[in-house]
Order: C-alpha cells, then sequence, then structure tokens
C-alpha cells in the first residue's frame, strides 16, 4: 500500500472485485467504490460487483468507464488504461481501478503499480478475493483433500503470445494435484488436448464453472475427455 493517508489528493486504488456477486467484495474495496471514488475504472469482468450499486453512484456524481478487454484482445489497450489513470490522477481525482478476482493474480496489478510508480502518482492495492478460491469453493470442490491432493497449481488459459501453449500443458499434466485454470473457456480445446497429451488420463474427473457466484453460474462436471 503506498505510504500516508488516503486524502484528497489525486490518487489510484487498485480494487480487488471479487469473483462477481457484489457481496464478495470486500469492506475496504466497497467503501473506496462507493465512498471515496470520483472515477471507477472497471474491468468486463468487474463491473457485475458494481451494477446494484449504479444509482447510489450515479447520485455522487461518479463516472464509471468499462474499460474491458474482451477475449480476443478486443477493447481497451494496456497503454491507454495506464494514460487514463495516470491522467485523471493528476487532475487531482480519486480513481478506482476495479480488477476482477484480485489485481495481482493474472490482473496485470503490478504492470499498473510500476507505471504510476514510474508516474509519481499515489497509488494504493485494496486486495480481492481471487476467482481461484472462490469458484471453486462456491461450486463445492475442495481444492486439496487429505490423501487425495496436497497441493493446488493455478494456470492462466491464455497464452498471451500468441502460440496454441501446448508444450505448456503437456508440462502441467505432470503437476501433482489440482490443477486450477483461469481465463480457460476460450482456449478449452488446447488445454485439454495438452495436458491429454502430457500424460493426464482421459478419465480425470474435470468442473468448468463459469460466472462464479452469479445468478446464472454454470458448473459442469466430466472427465477431461468430455469437457
Amino acid at each position: 500500500m503506498a505510504d500516508g493517508a488516503v486524502n484528497r489528493q489525486g490518487m489510484v486504488s487498485l480494487v480487488g472485485a471479487g469473483p462477481g456477486d457484489d457481496g464478495l467484495l470486500t469492506a475496504v474495496g466497497a467503501e473506496r467504490c462507493l465512498e471515496w471514488a470520483d472515477l471507477i475504472v472497471a474491468d468486463r469482468l468487474a463491473l457485475p460487483a458494481i451494477e446494484r450499486w449504479r444509482v447510489r453512484l450515479a447520485s455522487r456524481g461518479v463516472e464509471i468507464i468499462d474499460a474491458g478487454k474482451a477475449p480476443g484482445g478486443a477493447g481497451w489497450t494496456q497503454q491507454r488504461i495506464h494514460a487514463l489513470l495516470i491522467a485523471r490522477a493528476r487532475e487531482g481525482k480519486r480513481v478506482v481501478r476495479l480488477k476482477g478476482g484480485d489485481p495481482f493474480i493474472f490482473g496485470r496489478g503490478l504492470e499498473e503499480v510500476q507505471v504510476l510508480e514510474a508516474a509519481g502518482v499515489p497509488w494504493e492495492v485494496i486486495p480481492g478475493l481471487s476467482s481461484v478460491l472462490a469458484a471453486p469453493a462456491l461450486a463445492g470442490i475442495a481444492l486439496t483433500l487429505r490423501g487425495v491432493a496436497s497441493a493446488f497449481h493455478v494456470l492462466t488459459g491464455e497464452t498471451g503470445d500468441g502460440g496454441d501453449g501446448l508444450a505448456r500443458w503437456r508440462e502441467a499434466a505432470r503437476l501433482p494435484g489440482t490443477l486450477v485454470v483461469l481465463m480457460g473457456v476460450s482456449g478449452l480445446a488446447r488445454v485439454t488436448g495438452g495436458l491429454i497429451q502430457g500424460g493426464m488420463s482421459g478419465d480425470t474427473p474435470c468442473a468448468l464453472i463459469e460466472r462464479a457466484s452469479l445468478p446464472d453460474q454454470r458448473v459442469t462436471v466430466a472427465p477431461l475427455t468430455a469437457l
């Protein structure tokens, strides 16, 4: 967290929104959105966490910007987001950078902190409940279980380099314990294919959890080959 108390100076607060349901946003994160912010710059996956508060936020004159990135790279670039955060903070605005889950788990939070630090913009981080933990729990699935899984590993389903990433999944197939794959739906065939090529049994039990914590949450349980 940045040094110094939160005050009227322009500042950016990176807030983890949790998996989506506003009840799973931390008390401090909710306060930053509802009582502190002049502007909320939200990722696509973070918007559901403040949907119910839009009228209340509007009554305070809080501006909400959807800076989401759609699958495939459409939407705001990271550079554009950086420029916006710096510009608004330099105008004296209190900016909430609202990110799905936790800002530092596949959320590019550290990149944004480094840019803000280099620009001399005060910042803080409010951790959030990551879907790494929340999604399995909401589906009744334990990541660890005595005698079955004594560890879990977290990977992203996005390659980020334009490659197919099969080598990475072949390596992941040999990891002990439970595998948690975030943002894996769009590349599901690549993920499952790589794991099977790496030697993971096609009968390995799997769960595909979509829109965790939201009213339309969907859980599909099936063997690896059937996903």
